[in-house]
């Protein structure tokens, strides 16, 4: 049987090698309406689904530590690190991960350390990076690298404290 000359090719399936313009692309669904401080943005599953409030601003970090801390919530101190931060103990040592961060604010507060807020210094921003710093009582200076999360949380991927233990 021969083709008319005019007519089209059977057909062999989409071209791999060229998109289908019909194809339908999956949608991204938006988040509904704004942030709200203190909470995760509406559609977004907190990965600790314990801690109460949320660091939406790379200054809330050390409010939330020093508040934490002084009621006992290690928990709550722990969630506000990355799972892989690093932290300075003094004397040359530093916690690595949340396990070892957890310990070590264990230990701190079974010794009866507590914690005072300070003043905090205006942070330097890049990105998503946040350097933070804070003016102890005491006349101490802190330093710390937080990471602004997908989820719109800040969480500290270095914490150089510089408390003596």
């Amino acid at each position: 049987m021969a083709r008319a000359r005019n007519a089209r090719p059977p057909a062999l399936g989409p071209n791999p090698l060229r998109p289908a313009a019909r194809r339908a692309r999956p949608s991204i669904p938006e988040l509904p309406g704004p942030m709200i401080r203190n909470q995760p943005p509406k559609g977004v599953v907190a990965l600790n689904p314990l801690s109460r409030d949320f660091a939406l601003d790379h200054q809330d970090l050390a409010r939330l530590l020093v508040s934490r801390a002084n009621a006992g919530d290690v928990e709550g101190m722990v969630a506000l690190y990355e799972p892989d931060a690093v932290l300075a103990c003094g004397d040359g040592r530093s916690a690595v991960g949340t396990d070892a961060i957890r310990k070590f604010y264990t230990d701190l507060l079974a010794a009866g350390r507590t914690f005072d807020l300070g003043e905090q210094r205006p942070a330097m921003l890049r990105e998503n990076l946040a350097l933070t710093s804070t003016r102890l009582p005491n006349g101490i200076v802190t330093a710390e690298v937080a990471r602004k999360q997908i989820d719109g949380r800040w969480l500290w991927v270095i914490d150089q404290p510089s408390i003596s233990v």
